[in-house]
């Protein structure tokens, strides 16, 4: 359970560095933590999210397709897509439009793994 819970926070960590407008996938966020086949995880993590106050930013993470699959566990199926077009995203059928200019890639944008654990110590 504590492996689970470090997991956990990381990916909060990295989600709550995802800016304004922009997002990212459950898959970018695990490959960023070295763990390329959790994505599933990254999901599980942020739906422990849904109840803080104030929101956490969950809704910027998406499929890897820009599909809101985790449109449910907003309290409503518009809730996520209604986030999103408040920070200027727009979303058509459930998808995000032009995807590839809204992604944010924390690969590219944040520090490596290895220092950002050196980090946590």
């Amino acid at each position: 359970m504590e492996k689970e819970n470090s997991f956990f926070q990381r990916v909060y960590s990295v989600v709550s560095q995802i800016p304004y407008g922009r997002v990212t996938t459950y898959g970018a966020v695990a490959r960023y933590l070295g763990s390329a086949r959790s994505a599933r995880m990254v999901g599980w993590a942020l739906n422990q999210t849904k109840l803080q106050v104030p929101l956490f930013p969950a809704h910027r993470v998406v499929n890897r397709q820009g599909l809101l699959t985790g449109k449910k566990h907003f309290g409503g199926v518009g809730t996520m897509a209604e986030l999103l077009a408040s920070e200027g995203v727009k979303v058509v059928d459930n998808e995000i439009l032009h995807m590839k200019n809204r992604f944010w890639d924390p690969s590219k944008e944040l520090p490596s793994l290895s220092v950002w654990l050196d980090n946590e110590k």
